[in-house]
């Protein structure tokens, strides 16, 4: 086995050859395929053990039995939560009976106690901090008779709580996949709302369906200032935030008990393993960073990765509004490539295929950029105003079929989403205009301005890349923060594949979204296992190619020549591979089967990323406060950091005293001082972060930032933008002393 190992390993690499040179880039991310298996938690057990499964999305297949084989990575799974189905009574009591049962169920509690819905993994936990342990010192009350199943029921039976089918307070645990399902969005490239990892948005999603109408309106109209006012100091949008948490969770009406935490298992074998591991503070293991970043240990790069995923592969592959089951989700984030990236330690996004260089003021839109209505691209003429412009660099690619993505690819999307998300249509879907509803709201206009060819020198060759310029209007400023993943100009799949899925839902073979497909009576669109479909698709795709047909939306965009093309290299796609779903990803859709997908590398050198090009999201390392001492009107901070130590296979993190890297050697974003100064009535008056280092120390100026006064100064230590678990310190201060 080994053998052929290597012999297949040399067959790859021939073709990563050039002119007889092997170069020292190459295309896509470490695995040279991907194996996706859904299966069950017991079924996986035995697969980690013996090497046939490398990482497992989902629940402990080992059920708790430690193995040297095997190891754990964390991130936030849900929060358990006390609602009363009737409040009534002062709010005190109901978040006393929270605490209550908190404290009975004591080392029994099967999640982490926490009376907040802020938890250490979000990165606006510091700037919630102290909030949360002013809820911590809530009095205890009496415990109320619940609701509860499963592994709480048990637990809260032992602890002397009263468990009843008939009680009006139900003990429950909410999952964050549940609690995203309505709102996020993977379609077609375009991922939000860009605030999906915060917490004070999933601390309104939580606490706001338990909320008596009053409450809610007005903790409504705050959560409108925040996701869709004008942009605010920092200051003042993170009191905002507060507030909005705050009234959230002010009736009690439901209480926040505490949160779960997922432990999802990775192969640790020295030999078959793998290694350089990032996992996302909130999706785990399922998610794209994982992807881009994992290495099997016995291959300096490539290797055959198989990842399992909890559950079966119920739901339809289309990139629109399908992917949506755990097995789902892990294809798709081999094989589609989202405009930009969440960091998986922080709320941040990463440019990824498109590249921001620069959020402006606008004015008057130019007059050949175009405007999505109704299904058309039409030039927006004189008049067209908007209030902000974001900049890309769009890096294109071929597509899986070996067809050069162009400016139509990046363009259609926006027709796509002006004619399927608009209500009252006759061409429409609800999951669209739910996905798409900010990007509609905000979006004035799109232009490709040109696209470039450019060279990148590797050893002595050159490799050559499109990358077009495009600029997108606003029609309100919107947070520079945000801005750029509100609407950019990309799509991994092409717009021919688009405008099939269209044609096929509009004549009634299928719909994009499974509520949808359940209304109409038909099927939920499958690109790839629905055989029926497959074939109505591909007398479509013939038909189209003989008639060279261009959609409406791209008349001027595309040629005839140019779409026959297209549709001819799509038939020939489907020929091979009996499947419709072409995308310029980094894997690409292989043999599929009742219970598992083969997903093999697309080493294009027209793929514009390469092995390595997320390294430093692998293994995250922390930061620690030793000890702040005040000069005048700074604070000077000491800092612990942790560094990786590498021996053969074995990975070690060393806790040692911070000093600053030389200059040029630093690989990783700088130590960072996140700070918050709160005055009374727990009002934050400023709010920054310092990477300015002197002596060794970290210094946090705060000379002429507050008033005179007393405050209390929030500090947290960032390595890398970690902001998982912080450390956090609270420093009293005095301005004007």
């Amino acid at each position: 086995m080994k053998l052929l190992a290597a012999v297949l390993l040399v067959l790859l690499l021939v073709p990563l050859a050039w002119a007889g040179h092997e170069l020292t880039f190459y295309p896509a991310f470490y695995p040279q395929e991907i194996n996706v298996r859904w299966v069950a938690p017991r079924a996986a057990g035995p697969l980690l053990l013996k090497n046939a499964l490398h990482a497992y999305a989902g629940a402990d297949p080992l059920a708790g039995v430690p193995n040297e084989k095997v190891k754990y990575v964390e991130s936030l799974r849900g929060w358990v939560v006390l609602t009363f189905a009737k409040p009534s009574g002062p709010a005190e009591a109901r978040c006393a009976a929270g605490i209550s049962i908190v404290r009975a169920l004591g080392a029994r509690a099967p999640f982490v106690p926490h009376p907040w819905p802020v938890t250490p993994y979000h990165d606006d936990y510091v700037q919630q901090w102290d909030l949360a342990q002013r809820a911590r010192e809530r009095s205890a009350g009496t415990a109320p008779r619940v609701r509860a199943s499963g592994a709480l029921a048990a637990a809260l039976t032992a602890a002397g709580v009263s468990v009843s089918p008939s009680a009006d307070a139900t003990v429950e645990e909410i999952t964050l996949p549940s609690l995203l399902a309505g709102v996020e969005t993977r379609m077609a490239g375009w991922e939000g709302p860009p605030w999906v990892k915060e917490g004070w948005f999933q601390a309104w999603l939580l606490e706001s369906p338990a909320l008596p109408p009053a409450a809610r309106e007005a903790a409504e109209e705050t959560f409108r200032r925040r996701s869709e006012g004008a942009p605010l100091p920092a200051a003042a949008r993170i009191n905002l935030e507060r507030r909005l948490v705050g009234q959230a969770t002010a009736g009690c009406e439901r209480v926040v008990l505490g949160y779960t935490v997922r432990r999802e298992a990775l192969n640790d074998d020295y030999n078959e393993g793998v290694e350089n591991i990032a996992v996302d503070s909130q999706a785990g293991v399922a998610s794209p960073m994982f992807l881009r970043t994992v290495k099997l240990k016995d291959f300096p790069w490539n290797g055959w990765l198989h990842v399992g995923a909890e559950g079966g592969a119920r739901a339809a592959w289309n990139p629109v509004a399908g992917f949506t089951d755990p097995a789902g989700r892990a294809v798709w984030a081999a094989v589609g490539d989202p405009a930009l990236l969440l960091d998986p330690d922080n709320a941040r996004l990463i440019p990824n295929r498109a590249r921001p260089q620069a959020i402006e003021e606008a004015g008057e839109v130019p007059a050949d950029a175009l405007v999505p209505a109704g299904g058309e691209l039409k030039p927006a003429g004189a008049g067209v105003a908007a209030k902000q412009k974001i900049v890309y660099r769009v890096l294109f690619s071929k597509l899986h079929d070996g067809q050069k993505m162009t400016a139509a690819d990046i363009l259609y999307p926006y027709a796509f989403v002006s004619r399927w998300g608009v209500s009252g249509a006759r061409a429409y879907d609800p999951e669209v205009d739910r996905a798409t509803a900010r990007l509609r709201q905000a979006l004035a206009a799109v232009q490709v301005v040109r696209v470039d060819t450019e060279v990148r020198l590797v050893d002595d060759q050159q490799l050559l890349y499109q990358v077009a310029l495009a600029e997108v209007y606003l029609k309100s400023a919107v947070d520079p923060r945000y801005a750029a993943a509100i609407a950019p100009p990309w799509s991994p799949i092409g717009w021919d594949v688009l405008a099939l899925m269209e044609q096929a839902v509009g004549r009634g073979l299928g719909a994009f979204s499974e509520r949808e497909a359940k209304r109409r009576g038909v099927p939920w669109l499958d690109l790839v296992r629905d055989k029926k479909t497959g074939a109505a698709l591909a007398g479509l795709v013939a038909d189209f190619e003989r008639r060279a047909w261009v959609p409406d939306a791209l008349r001027g965009l595309v040629t005839p020549e140019q779409a026959r093309e297209r549709w001819r290299a799509l038939r020939e796609f489907h020929r091979r591979t009996g499947h419709f779903l072409v995308t310029a990803g980094a894997y690409q859709v292989g043999r599929v089967t009742a219970e598992s997908a083969t997903l093999p590398v697309f080493r294009d050198f027209t793929y514009p990323l390469g092995v390595g090009s997320f390294d430093q999201y692998a293994l995250p390392v922390r930061a620690y406060v030793r000890g702040v001492e005040r000069r005048g009107d700074k604070l000077i901070v000491q800092a612990d950091v942790e560094n990786v130590e590498k021996a053969g296979r074995s990975v070690k993190i060393v806790r040692e005293p911070f000093t600053p890297r030389p200059p040029g050697e630093a690989t990783r974003e700088l130590l960072t001082a996140h700070w918050m100064v709160v005055g009374p009535g727990d009002e934050v008056v400023a709010v920054g972060a310092s990477r300015d280092v002197q002596g060794g120390r970290l210094v946090v100026d705060l000379a002429g930032r507050v008033k005179p006064g007393a405050y209390r100064v929030v500090l947290a230590l960032a390595l890398n933008g970690n902001l998982v678990n912080p450390e956090v310190k609270v420093v009293s201060y005095r301005a004007g002393d």
